[in-house]
């Protein structure tokens, strides 16, 4: 049997946790940032996680 393929852009885009779930980064922190407060900045940061519905679509092309 041949091995499923992962695909590459949802790779670059989401990574799994320790625990199974998914984590994706948030928007908004790219650029026109002089303009945003930052407090919004803070508040934008970090890691966002995957829905549930969306969940299992996503880990079929990660090949978990």
């Amino acid at each position: 049997m041949p091995k499923n393929k992962t695909h590459s852009g949802i790779s670059k885009r989401v990574k799994v946790t320790g625990s199974g779930k998914l984590v994706h980064a948030g928007s908004g922190k790219r650029h026109n940032l002089e303009k945003k407060s930052s407090r919004q900045t803070r508040r934008i940061d970090g890691v966002k996680g995957i829905a549930a519905v969306d969940a299992p679509r996503i880990k079929r092309l990660l090949g978990i």
